[in-house]
């Protein structure tokens, strides 16, 4: 029989504390409804003591999702818990998720401490937490720098005072996968009352071995991830879903199951990527472009005589169905809005009509519309509500000539245009579309992804600009890359005051 892995998703959380990357309240719910239908066990929806917006998304959530437990972040603060309770007064399972730094490190540069002084103040926080729900989970941040004996001590305590769950965080990153999983197989073995608790990994991925560092960790013992989709995370990410879910569906020998849906993986993945403006890097594994792509003319004639000589997960297992209905110029509203709902986007007739004309728009130009192209149209509508928008754009450019672009911008309702030269048309266009703007910006990181493979493709633009001392920011998408750019741009002014 195999034993039950509980995957706790905080993609709503540490996911997103990547810069650019935050969501607003109705996107959140979006994505939970998402989770809840992928499967997972635990979401983590916030830190709601961090701000308001935090603290109504984790109400919010709580309210649109039914058989999750809603988890929500804490310090081991009293503050922090009050805030947290009533952030999940309308949870129908609920877990507060609270605790402290206990490596050297954190105890004497951080909280100015002493080993003892962090286990009372680790006892008393999981103590109050405890008074408001029954279920509550204990981090010891930078476990996995933290000495395993003294670990060992802070755990035991935890237990005791209540904890369910215990989180054995690599917070850095740092730990090796023999070492992360022997630092498990100690606390199971040194810890009174260990049985008491579900022991829970949460791996960063600084070093790249957070995957394998959280497969250690479950080898050893762990029965519960910590988990986001495509691994966002702060600085390299976090354990990644949808491979901790793949590697033990495809390793049989392994006993252990999970409960997710994995045919919804793709598209939780693209929604995610889509709505965070996050582009997944093609060689990502499982979710990545080329994830099942084959170039080499011995993989090719392989894959085509068994595909089984060079892919061990059918692309059906993660969502990937080659008979998908294809959208065209001459598809209709109950087509797009099945191919949404496929997609984890459920819109109102009034949403979708504003996508349709914009997929309309946008079948002119390609021959065939992917599910990514439909994604990019479904959050393309919040431009329509800053207020400064791109009116026209005329670029004149080639081979030994200057080029140069012509832009015309709505701000407000007033209408403006300027022309310049430049080093290339996307220098061009937005040297152009700043001498309108006549503030002192600075572009910090420029990146262009492709949706899929073709010449009349759909670019994604990532950009940072900075101004006034703060970075803000954009993203941009079109069959023209030189819009899609000034479109990134105009995304980043919109986010600060311009004239």
């Amino acid at each position: 029989m195999s034993d039950k892995l509980y995957v706790f998703d905080t993609t709503l959380r540490d996911g997103e504390q990547v810069p650019g990357c935050q969501l607003n309240t109705i996107e959140k719910i979006q994505v939970a409804k998402q989770l809840e239908q992928l499967g997972v066990d635990i979401i983590e929806a916030g830190f709601p003591i961090s701000s308001p917006g935090d603290f109504n998304s984790v109400v919010e959530i709580s309210k649109a999702v039914t058989w999750p437990t809603i988890c929500a972040l804490t310090r081991a603060v009293q503050k922090d818990i009050d805030v947290a309770a009533d952030s999940l007064k309308y949870a129908k399972r609920k877990r507060i998720h609270t605790g402290i730094g206990t490596s050297d490190l954190h105890i004497k540069y951080k909280f100015n401490s002493n080993r003892e002084e962090i286990i009372e103040r680790a006892v008393a926080a999981v103590k109050y937490a405890k008074k408001y729900v029954e279920d509550v989970e204990f981090y010891a941040e930078d476990a996995g720098r933290t000495e395993n004996e003294y670990l060992a001590r802070v755990v035991e305590a935890v237990i005791k005072a209540g904890a369910t769950v215990v989180n054995i965080p690599d917070t850095t990153g740092y730990c090796l996968p023999e070492e992360y999983g022997a630092k498990i197989k100690y606390l199971k073995e040194h810890v009174d009352g260990i049985d008491n608790a579900i022991i829970s990994t949460h791996c960063h991925n600084d070093l790249g071995m957070a995957t394998a560092n959280t497969l250690m960790g479950v080898l050893n013992g762990a029965r519960q991830v910590e988990v986001t989709i495509n691994g966002i995370g702060e600085r390299a990410g976090n354990t990644s879903l949808e491979e901790i879910t793949m590697i033990l569906k495809s390793h049989k020998n392994i006993p252990i199951e999970t409960t997710i849906n994995t045919t919804k993986i793709m598209s939780v993945s693209r929604m995610v990527s889509g709505l965070m403006n996050m582009p997944v890097q093609p060689n990502k594994a499982i979710v990545g472009r080329n994830a099942f792509a084959h170039s080499s003319g011995i993989h090719q004639d392989g894959v085509l005589k068994n595909v089984q000589t060079y892919e061990i997960i059918d692309p059906k297992e993660i969502g990937l169905d080659d008979n998908s209905i294809v959208l065209t110029a001459r598809s209709g509203r109950a087509a797009l809005k099945y191919r949404l709902h496929v997609n984890g986007v459920d819109t109102t007739d009034e949403k979708l009509d504003k996508i349709y004309q914009k997929f309309l728009k946008l079948a002119d130009q390609k021959k065939e519309i992917t599910d990514d192209d439909i994604l990019m149209l479904a959050g393309a509508d919040i431009a329509d509500t800053h207020s400064v928008k791109l009116d026209f754009l005329q670029v004149t450019t080639g081979f030994g000539v200057k080029s140069v672009a012509s832009i015309g911008l709505d701000i407000s309702g007033q209408k403006f245009e300027e022309t310049s030269s430049g080093n290339g048309p996307i220098d061009a266009a937005i040297k152009a579309l700043k001498k309108i703007i006549r503030k002192q910006m600075t572009l910090k990181e420029f990146t262009i992804q492709a949706i899929s493979k073709g010449s009349d493709d759909v670019g994604k633009v990532h950009m940072q600009v900075e101004y006034d001392g703060n970075v803000y920011f954009g993203f941009g998408a079109s069959t023209d890359i030189v819009t899609a750019s000034v479109e990134a741009y105009i995304d980043c002014i919109n986010k600060f005051r311009v004239r």
